[in-house]
């Protein structure tokens, strides 16, 4: 499978800590950083994987971090004016794929969510969500049955908090392709590649399916606390 890793904000939420290097090499402990710990929890259960990570801030620190992994860069150098959605355009080549994962690099799981879920085939677009947080200030998830109503950052009413975890198969993934490539000409490159989802969800009635995730450990890293939730992860899984 394609896993594509976005890696190329600043993490300006958690400044002043982010000034010096990317939120995503935040140490876990003496010898693994979050991006670390995500490529090689990957290679762990994916041994064939294609690992893209598409980087920006301070990405020499990160290439020079991953250098002995196995991955292919690919660079966003416009990474202060756009969001997700100019991150994948720069790695729109390798939506190409059977089988493609897109995950944000700041997110940290534990080895069964990575095993069970995210290393899995698919046969069906699908995001992952967790019924059980309902922060206001996160990308969330409406359902309806068993598709994906609408996500968004402006919901009042949701099922959940987005994990930034999609997965696409190999239709989905050309069809977000198209997508994005229509999106960008037309300058949204500032929204969340998962607007796009949701555009295909009104304009073409795509068909998003999702996961649940409540019963496993998993974080993303916005802020103080949740670097603390990210090393009680590693720190259990060890």
């Amino acid at each position: 499978m394609t896993y594509i890793i976005l890696s190329a904000g600043k993490g300006v939420k958690l400044q002043p800590l982010t000034l010096n290097h990317p939120k995503s090499l935040y140490k876990l402990d003496d010898k693994t950083t979050i991006l670390q710990r995500l490529v090689r929890k990957i290679r762990e259960y994916d041994t064939e994987a294609e690992i893209v990570v598409v980087v920006g801030y301070m990405y020499k620190q990160i290439q020079k971090e991953l250098e002995d992994d196995n991955v292919k860069f690919v660079h966003n150098p416009f990474f202060s004016a756009t969001s997700s959605m100019g991150s994948l355009w720069f790695a729109k080549n390798y939506l190409q794929r059977e089988n493609v994962t897109i995950v944000n690099g700041d997110i940290v799981v534990s080895d069964k969510l990575m095993q069970n879920v995210i290393c899995q085939h698919t046969d069906c677009p699908y995001v992952l969500f967790d019924s059980t947080r309902k922060d206001v200030n996160k990308y969330n998830v409406q359902i309806q049955g068993e598709l994906v109503c609408v996500m968004s950052k402006n919901l009042t009413e949701f099922s959940g908090n987005y994990a930034s975890i999609t997965k696409l198969d190999a239709v989905s993934s050309r069809f977000l392709l198209e997508q994005l490539k229509q999106m960008v000409n037309e300058e949204m490159y500032d929204l969340f590649f998962e607007d796009a989802l949701v555009q295909m969800i009104f304009q073409n009635n795509f068909e998003l399916y999702y996961k649940d995730i409540k019963d496993y450990k998993w974080t993303e890293v916005d802020c103080v606390d949740d670097l603390l939730k990210a090393r009680q992860i590693q720190a259990t899984d060890e």
